[in-house]
């Protein structure tokens, strides 16, 4: 028997495993019929979720949290049986930000803390001088990009909601909104920023490798209710995508991949750009330097794909450091329960990981390790933070 399936999606390279999973027929032979519904902006994506529009999205792992927490919208609990994408993120910023930032550099430019502490440097005079504040785009309040640009610029003491502004823009306006001059800095997702290097208007200054090791990004997110129905299904959808994670991490296949998510109805940019995203081979600067990581982005290896509660427990934990949400021991363990490791396992087995260390080496570059079993501590290391009201 075929079960059908609505799954609505962002054009990002870490929905690729979904992407594929359907094109490549591995979504068919698992008795799935899929229609993949792309979408423009996250709260269209949680909202048709909540209500049923969809079975399952390509959702940002903190709002899967945030919806079983209901902040910031409706309570609607949300199980993420398997995980899109490790990292894949990147800081962008425009010509004038990146000279600045350039004429302040004491270090590494690759060192997160000193572009960091240029950052700091840079705010201190454009206030000295009355500027405006700088303006940073991130994809949505509860998201990895706005904890993460927050977590780097507080390494060097800028208080992202003094010293800054960040305002929400959906994926695909970010390169516009730079290209605009409405935004001098964003992070977003693969394509995006290297769309805005080939465009000659922005550095790619950060992938996101280099201020946490080991970030969840995306997950494929259904209803808990939905999920209690519907077991079997999701056993086959997970088995799904990670067939489809595993072809996409075959080097051979990468060429095959990005022309599948290169289609318009899919992300709809030029394939090059994206397998450079899928290798982590990624054009940094108009001029054409290249840098490379092994950690830009993760779809499958070293077992991606499993959801872990530990990443899910670091996120809350950005939440009450940033005053989205007061502090409860309660709330921490609903937001672990939404990555499901279990729904993983009963799929396809826990023999399937490459790796079997759980991804607590979160790697950040600053701060103290992350610890989930004790949340409060870690918080009180932290000089800048907000108090939710």
């Amino acid at each position: 028997m075929t079960a059908t399936l609505r799954i609505g999606f962002i054009p990002l390279v870490d929905a690729a495993a979904l992407i594929v999973a359907v094109d490549k027929g591995f979504a068919a032979a698992e008795g799935l019929e899929i229609e993949l519904v792309r979408e423009v902006s996250w709260s269209n994506v949680r909202d048709k979720l909540n209500i049923g529009l969809f079975d399952a999205a390509h959702l940002l792992a903190p709002v899967a949290i945030a919806s079983s927490l209901g902040l910031g919208h409706v309570k609607v609990p949300i199980a993420a049986p398997f995980n899109l994408g490790i990292n894949g993120n990147a800081i962008t910023v425009s010509p004038a930000l990146y000279a600045a930032l350039m004429a302040e550099i004491d270090g590494d430019r690759f060192d997160p803390l000193v572009t960091a502490k240029a950052l700091a440097r840079v705010v201190a005079k454009r206030r000295q001088a009355g500027a405006e504040p700088l303006t940073f785009g991130m994809t949505f309040p509860f998201s990895t990009h706005n904890y993460q640009l927050r977590f780097w610029m507080a390494a060097a003491g800028v208080d992202p909601d003094e010293d800054v502004r960040l305002v929400v823009l959906p994926p695909p306006y970010m390169v516009d909104s730079l290209a605009n001059g409405h935004v001098d800095a964003f992070c977003v997702g693969a394509p995006w920023n290297s769309v805005a290097v080939d465009l000659g208007i922005g550095h790619i200054l950060h992938f996101v490798s280099d201020i946490l090791l080991r970030a969840a990004e995306k997950v494929l997110a259904v209803r808990q209710a939905w999920a209690d129905k519907n077991s079997e299904t999701i056993a086959a959808l997970v088995r799904a995508a990670v067939k489809g994670a595993a072809f996409i991490e075959h080097p051979e296949n990468r060429a095959e991949a990005a022309r599948i998510l290169a289609r318009p109805e899919r992300i709809g940019v030029d394939a090059t750009v994206i397998q450079r995203s899928l290798d982590g081979r990624l054009k940094i600067s108009p001029d054409g330097t290249l840098r490379e990581s092994n950690r830009y982005l993760l779809v499958g290896r070293e077992g991606a794909g499993r959801p872990d509660p530990a990443q899910a427990a670091w996120l809350y934990a950005q939440m009450v450091r940033w005053g989205q949400t007061a502090l409860s021991p309660d709330a921490l363990v609903t937001a672990m329960e939404v990555f499901r490791p279990d729904l993983y396992d009963a799929a396809v087995g826990r023999g399937g990981l490459a790796t079997d260390e759980a991804s607590v080496a979160f790697g950040a570059f600053a701060g103290p390790a992350f610890d989930p079993r004790d949340v409060p501590g870690y918080l009180a290391s932290f000089d800048v933070a907000r108090r939710a009201r």
